[in-house]
């Protein structure tokens, strides 16, 4: 039987959207072969940017007619509670038998960040758009839907931490620092909090944001030496606008850093004293492990010995939130007894119960896919 996000991916080629192996992202050359990694190797030609491009040429050459700066104020409901249409700012009232939402999470609004997910975290920066602000979810709410998932979570990595505070469309996902399992990561005091090899970055880094959050002045720095730092994707570590610190000394890393001198040194001497030999492999939890330090490091510890030494700050950069709608296997937005709404139907990051405390990576685009096309027909089906 066909997978749901093999058949899924079959279905947008055929509409015109391309997909490629990402030696670029998800592979290292090992032995002579390229090895991918973390179980996500294939993505779509172009990135995001890419993504964006194909769907709308794809829209266009189905008649679809795509509303920028149309912002929705409402859900126009029936007097049998049903969803008949959109409500717009300008008056306008578009009327349909189906309405489907996907308009993200609350992930760029600081109020409803603090509120649901705790002290703090209205400091924390927004990878993507500002406008992801949680208005479509209150206005599912408000036509009836059923809240659902982990309101007090959701996916935040380490982002440069000179960032601005919502994401920049022309540096998209380059501000995102991913390189931790090869270094170590330490705070404004000069000590690890993290076990940066714990597991592939894809199953770490959309919870270790909110770890850097936790830490003094919510910043931490990522180090690396001369010879881990040749295992950084440059599109992440090398392009313009990234914040970057190298002295050819710990120490004067340190200085560099407005951070302890020594402690930071003895950070590393300790790191570098626990390593113990092993083969390392980018490609594999490799077992090469620290010993008789907290927090450990279980996967691709090499003591950091060879300068020129790099530090980039980092803070945390907030993605999408855990908490949203309700809905079932057709993609229809469930009410608090469990019913369909009718006419409401919901896909994308506004739909909670898909993810709690942590994340795996490409999972959030593919459930997207897959919900999204399912929403899509249940919707075309609704013929009240």
């Amino acid at each position: 039987m066909t997978s749901l996000p093999r058949e899924t991916m079959t279905w947008l080629r055929s509409l015109g959207l391309r997909f490629e192996l990402m030696f670029h992202r998800q592979a290292y050359e090992v032995d002579g072969r390229y090895r991918f990694w973390g179980g996500l190797a294939v993505g779509v030609v172009g990135g995001g940017k890419g993504m964006i491009d194909q769907h709308l040429a794809a829209a266009d050459r189905s008649g679809i007619e795509v509303r920028f700066d149309s912002p929705v104020t409402g859900l126009a409901t029936g007097s049998d509670g049903s969803v008949r249409g959109v409500m717009l700012a300008d008056g306008q009232r578009f009327e349909t038998d189906g309405v489907v939402v996907t308009s993200g999470g609350f992930e760029a609004n600081p109020q409803m960040r603090a509120g649901y997910l705790g002290a703090g975290w209205d400091l924390a920066l927004v990878r993507g758009t500002p406008y992801n602000t949680g208005e479509g979810i209150r206005m599912a709410l408000a036509a009836g839907a059923q809240p659902y998932g982990h309101w007090s979570g959701c996916h935040a990595v380490a982002w440069d931490s000179r960032a601005r505070a919502t994401g920049d469309r022309e540096l998209t996902n380059q501000l995102t620092r991913g390189g931790y399992p090869f270094g170590i990561v330490v705070n404004a005091e000069g000590r690890r909090f993290v076990d940066e090899g714990a597991d592939f970055r894809n199953y770490t880094y959309a919870k270790y944001g909110a770890e850097i959050l936790k830490q003094p002045a919510g910043v931490a720095y990522q180090l690396f030496d001369a010879t881990s730092a040749l295992l950084l994707r440059p599109e992440e570590y090398a392009s313009a606008g990234i914040t970057r610190v190298e002295s050819d000394t710990v120490e004067g890393l340190a200085k560099e850093l407005g951070m302890d001198e020594g402690r930071l040194a003895e950070t590393v001497e300790r790191f570098n004293a626990a390593v113990v030999p092993g083969r390392f492999d980018p490609t594999v939890k490799d077992g090469c492990r620290t010993e008789g330090i907290t927090p450990p490091k279980s996967n691709w510890a090499r003591p950091l010995t060879t300068p020129p030494y790099v530090a980039f700050p980092v803070t945390c950069g907030t993605s999408f939130t855990f908490g949203g709608l309700r809905i079932d296997a057709d993609a229809r937005v469930l009410d608090l007894s469990g019913r369909p709404v009718p006419g409401l139907y919901a896909a994308g990051e506004l739909v909670g119960g898909l993810f709690w405390f942590n994340y795996p990576g490409g999972s959030g685009l593919t459930a997207g896919s897959v919900l999204g096309r399912r929403a899509g027909r249940s919707a075309a089906a609704d013929t009240r």
